[in-house]
């Protein structure tokens, strides 16, 4: 019989896990809220073609990295790999950009078949910011401010933030022609994607990570020389508002991204304590991609931030509270037990911040405390058949050498809000 296991490179996130991630997503979403963004749902299918149109057919991730199938229809369907193509769809499908600003944000699991490494896995969690309607260097900044209001929220320290500009469409094509003339002339020197690249996206030659081609690349010509007079000033204006919030950064003339999509504004925040995955949150503009679709011309700006790399470098044992029950419940006798469900449920409440944990499936009392040991909570409350005849709880402190006390129903809310330490 075949062993059950999880597709390779997909991972559960387990119960002692759940508590990092609802600590990070409540981290975020209190974030975002304070600049107004307003979170979209979106589908985890699209239509291929979606992403072809959006991504590139030349990128990575289109011409390799998708997991995409045929459908019942024969509609030819992919798990998204990315989350800005899906919500551009939904914005034109629903007409949220027509003569309207929108701030929008969306979390969730992102595919793509990659080899499995740390930080790298072919279902990843995304948290992605898009803003639409807006074309001034002030929304970029204010996104840059918002990735490091995060950092500082979730206390991470060792992040970098490198910044480049693409330009318009117009002289990123002139540029290229640069680059094609360069690296043809060096063609000898070219690695095997690279010499692929150069026919049909020579731009992220500048990404490749092949140590021989470092120098190489370090030498060849500088975008940021070609640049169109509009997106030069935008540039400009962006450095002086960062500087300005003292948000320190490097301008990077050979950060190019790895989506087609991208133009102007281009920016990573790196890290050094990840390894070869040290990209921890990307973004960038992309201002020609709603006319592209064939909607109304309509500037925006996003970034996406990668879940697992972040919980990487939280200092989660400090920052976390457990998922751990404050008070166990110990039922001792079949007749004490609809009591004993009943009393938890008063106990909730009353107290709704109090976390309670029944034991339910019998068992002796020695068993029961146990478990109640095991699960952590700092009190133990046994409720026995004399305990329900004189309507009292035995209470046991499981982490204080305290006394074992007796308390009558009526008490028992007055006497936890002040016995835990919550």
């Amino acid at each position: 019989m075949t062993k059950l296991q999880a597709v390779r490179g997909m991972h559960d996130i387990l119960m002692h896990e759940t508590p990092n991630w609802e600590f990070l997503e409540k981290s975020i979403r209190f974030i975002l809220s304070q600049y107004c963004y307003k979170e979209i749902r979106l589908p985890i299918l699209e239509k291929t073609e979606l992403f072809k149109q959006a991504i590139g057919n030349n990128t990575d991730i289109v011409s390799k990295e998708m997991y995409s199938f045929e459908d019942k229809n024969k509609s030819s369907l992919t798990l998204r790999p990315e989350g800005t193509a899906s919500c551009v769809r939904a914005g034109i499908e629903h007409g949220l950009f027509y003569n309207q600003i929108q701030r929008l944000w969306y979390m969730g699991p992102m595919f793509r078949y990659e080899k499995p490494q740390k930080g790298r896995q072919r279902q990843f969690h995304q948290l992605g910011i898009e803003a639409f309607g807006l074309s001034g260097p002030d929304i970029d900044a204010e996104q840059i401010m918002m990735c490091d209001r995060i950092w500082k929220q979730l206390k991470i320290k060792n992040v970098n933030l490198q910044i480049n500009s693409l330009g318009t469409s117009e002289s990123r094509l002139n540029y290229r022609n640069i680059l094609v003339d360069y690296f043809s002339s060096n063609r000898n020197d070219l690695d095997e994607d690279s010499l692929v690249r150069l026919e049909k996206n020579p731009l992220r030659i500048l990404d490749s990570k092949n140590p021989d081609m470092k120098s190489l690349i370090k030498n060849a010509p500088n975008i940021n020389e070609y640049l169109d007079v509009e997106s030069a000033d935008h540039f400009a204006e962006l450095r002086e508002l960062l500087d300005h919030v003292n948000i320190k950064y490097n301008i990077n003339s050979k950060l190019v991204r790895g989506l087609d999509y991208y133009g102007k504004t281009v920016y990573e925040w790196t890290t050094d304590a990840l390894g070869s995955q040290d990209t921890v949150c990307a973004g960038g503009r992309y201002d020609d991609l709603i006319e592209n679709h064939g909607s109304s011309p309509t500037p925006a700006i996003g970034f996406a931030i990668g879940i697992e790399r972040l919980l990487e470098l939280i200092d989660l044992e400090n920052v976390v509270a457990k998922n751990t029950p404050h008070v166990y419940l110990l039922i001792a006798g079949e007749g004490v037990r609809k009591f004993g469900l009943l009393l938890a449920e008063e106990v909730r409440n009353q107290l709704p911040y109090v976390k309670i944990l029944t034991n339910c499936g019998g068992g002796s009392l020695k068993n029961q405390f146990k478990k109640a040991d095991k699960s952590g909570a700092e009190i133990a409350l046994i409720l026995g058949e004399n305990e329900l005849e004189k309507k009292e709880l035995t209470v046991k402190y499981l982490r204080d050498e305290k006394p074992q006390v007796t308390i009558k129903y009526s008490e028992i809310s007055n006497f936890l809000s002040k016995a835990l330490s919550i």
